[in-house]
């Protein structure tokens, strides 16, 4: 199972987004990235639809952690 704590390009705090795993410095949750992928958008679409969140963030949590979200971690 993946430490997405140890990460700086994602955070989790109870009271934001119902604890779920968000972009850091934002509200902006990871799993938001996969399902706009899935359904056929780009990143750069991705980028422009979520201003806050920034390249280097996507290309950690797809570099690292692609497979274990898809997993469930």
């Amino acid at each position: 199972m993946l430490d997405w704590s140890a990460w700086g390009a994602v955070e989790r705090h109870r009271d934001t987004v119902g604890g779920a795993w968000v972009f850091k410095d934002t509200r902006v949750p990871v799993r938001a990235l996969f399902e706009n992928l899935e359904d056929g958008a780009s990143v750069d679409q991705f980028l422009e639809w979520f201003p806050g969140v920034t390249r280097a963030h996507v290309v950690a949590v797809l570099e690292r952690g692609g497979g274990a979200l898809s997993r469930g971690a």
